[in-house]
Parts: C-alpha cells; structure tokens; sequence
C-alpha cells in the first residue's frame, strides 16, 4: 500500500468507491510504474508497456458513463491523476491527454459515427489520441492560430503546424484545431493521411519519458465527415483544456507527495552529527512543515473543485486557482526535497530529480502559471489585463 501525505485524515472527505479507486491504481504505480519509471526516463523512452495495464484498469475516459466506461465522478477521476503523477508528471499527461484532451471532445463535440469508431477503441487503447492546439508561435493566445482549413469538395484542407504535442508521433488520431473562414473548428485527423507528418521533439530535460511532437499539415486532406460537428469557436478547445487542467490541479499533489515523501524518508535515515538524522535540525524541519501544509491545501483546494465540478458549478477561472497553486506548490516541494537530499537530490537513485524536472514543463503546459494569474485577476476585478487583449 503506498504511503500518501495526509495530515488532517484528508481520507474522511472520500467515499469508499473513491478510496477504492485511488488505492487500485496507487498500487498499479507502486508495482509497475515506479520499479521501471528512472530508467525509462534515463533513457528518454516511454514506456509503453504499461498502457496494456491502464486501459485494464479503465482509467481512460473513466467519467464516461456509456460505451461500457465505469462513469466515475470527478474527485475519483483527480485521485487517478494524482496517483498516476505521484508515479511520473509523463505517465499522467498520456493518460490526461486520452482523456480530457481527445475522448472528451470526441464524446461532447462528436458525431455519433465519430464517438462510436473511435471511444471504445481509445478506452482499450487499442488507439491512442493527441491534441493539437498550441503552435511554434501561439501557446497562451491559440486566437492567434495560423494552422486553416479549406472546404474542397467533400474535403477539408488544413495547411499549418503544431508544436509540444503530447503523443503527438504514437497517435493514430489527432485533434486539431484550425481556423475555418476565420473560425475556429475541430478536425479528426488520422495516421497515415497524406500531407500530415510528425517529429519528435529532441533534446528534453523534462517529460522524458513522455513523448512529446510537432505536427505538420501540408495540404492534408481530411474527410468532411472527420469535422468535429457540435461546436465552433475557441470554447471547442478552451473547454477542454479545462478538463485537462482539472486533472492536472490533482496530479500536481502526487508530484509533491512523491518528493515530500522522498525527503521526509531520507531525512530519518541519514545520519550527521554525533550520528542524529537530519530530520533532528531545525532548518530541515521547516522544509517539511511547509511541504505538508501546502500539499494539504492543495489537496483540500483540489477536493472542493471535484464537488463544484460534479455538481457543475465549476468555472474555468477556479480551475486556473488551483492549476496554478498546486503546481506551484509540486515545484515548491522538489526544489526543498533536492536540498534535503543533498548531493543525492540530483541522481536517479531518487525521484527526487526527475519531478523537479517534470514539474518545470507542468508549471508551464495547460496555461501557464502567469496566464491563470491573470485570469484569476480578471475573475476578481472584471477587468481584463492581458496586453493585447486575448482574442
């Protein structure tokens, strides 16, 4: 059973289902995960291995409640990113991506023929998904987006390029987002049409064993029955990346519980001065009470956002409070962890390193952590700051 931070008895606020859910897969993570995450992340692989298991446990598009899906509520659906990040940030984004980022707009925004081909396949992984919203030039403003599309006939054109994709080059299915006669639409874009291609992002500090494209589109030609026919606009995307940055508000406390868990262990064993653990100075003490006090925030800010969202009363501007508190925190916690680890802060013997550098792409990703500052102020003061303003 995996030891979890939890100083205020945090599992009293969970039903037995969600308890049930989240220690299932924390113990997937203890057992398959974590024995084989620092070498594949060593070696800059992901580890496919482990997809065949995850689709098992149901853990793609697990809010899902038809095509035999179990229809979990949404804290449920946190406490599965939270473990799956406590094991790697790279595992959770492959799982998130699934989910929040392709089944969902394939479920909300899809036609019937659409969510029967591809939600099954993809809740097996017999299929894997990207999406593809950021660009080379636009990351915090996708209004800005360059890739279009062009009706032609019983086709659509698309003409442009994605960048930081997660999934992006072992997806067989793309959702991409393109501008149409101004507009903003969704396109199903599959492996193997012609005119896409796909490339590796190299050289990765962070998310190593997460892959990570680019994707271009030189006149692709996609059916007109892949547009995604049940919304327009930026809210098409936005929403989803409201669902992606829900879940990762929650892997972001499995990132800090790893490395809170790391130091708090290494501090009662290592030795120093007249052969006391370190976990006896003071300095090292205070790093640990601000790690399990922001973690427990964090988890109570998490929890309170998966109650407004089950019962719909959520809104973008509170998921961005939580993205954002909690991934700073997760970034806060590695950084104190590193210290306290000394010299053994930097070798993969720990996980200690490879969290600190995952973190630094999620404080970025999904809305970064200066984008949701302004939201929140937006949301506080009516007034919108962004300079220029967003489209």
């Amino acid at each position: 059973m995996a030891t979890r931070a939890d100083y205020l008895d945090f599992d009293v606020l969970l039903t037995e289902e969600q308890r049930l859910v989240r220690d299932t897969v924390g113990d997937f993570v203890d057992e398959k995960v974590l024995p084989i995450i620092e070498e594949a992340a060593w070696e800059g692989r992901f580890p496919k291995e482990l997809v065949p298991g995850l689709a098992e446990l149901q853990v793609f598009g697990s809010t899902i409640s038809d095509y035999g899906l179990p229809g979990l509520d949404n804290i449920s659906y946190g406490l599965i990113m939270q473990e799956l990040e406590r094991g790697d940030s790279g595992l959770r984004s492959f799982v998130s991506v699934q989910s929040g980022l392709v089944m969902y707009p394939i479920h909300a925004f899809g036609s019937k023929e659409q969510k029967d081909r591809w939600i099954p396949r993809l809740a097996k992984a017999e299929a894997i998904g990207c999406f593809g919203l950021t660009e080379p030039d636009f990351g915090s403003n996708p209004g800005g987006m360059r890739t279009v599309a062009k009706k032609d006939g019983s086709s659509y054109v698309l003409n442009g390029a994605k960048a930081w994709i997660t999934n992006g080059s072992v997806a067989d299915v793309a959702v991409v987002w393109a501008k149409l006669g101004g507009i903003v639409r969704g396109f199903l874009v599959e492996k193997g049409t012609k005119g896409f291609s796909t490339f590796e992002h190299k050289g990765k500090m962070s998310l190593r064993a997460s892959v990570t494209s680019q994707l271009a589109f030189e006149d692709c030609r996609v059916p007109a029955e892949n547009i995604l026919p049940g919304v327009e606009g930026l809210k098409g995307p936005l929403s989803c990346l409201t669902q992606a940055r829900y879940g990762i508000a929650w892997g972001a406390i499995g990132s800090a519980m790893a490395t809170y868990q790391a130091a708090l262990d290494y501090s009662k064993s290592r030795k120093q001065w007249k052969d006391r653990p370190i976990a006896a100075h003071q300095l090292v003490q205070e790093r640990l009470a601000w790690m399990i006090t922001e973690i427990t925030k964090g988890q109570l800010l998490a929890w309170k956002l998966g109650k407004m969202k089950d019962e719909k009363t959520m809104k973008p501007h509170h998921v961005s409070m939580a993205k954002r508190n909690n991934v700073w925190v997760a970034r806060e916690c590695a950084k104190l962890a590193r210290e306290t680890l000394g010299a053994n802060g930097v070798v993969n013997e720990y996980p200690v390193f490879r969290h600190l550098a995952n973190i630094e792409s999620v404080y970025t990703y999904e809305g970064t952590h200066d984008i949701h500052t302004l939201v929140i102020g937006e949301a506080v003061t009516g007034v919108a700051s962004y300079n220029p303003p967003m489209e």
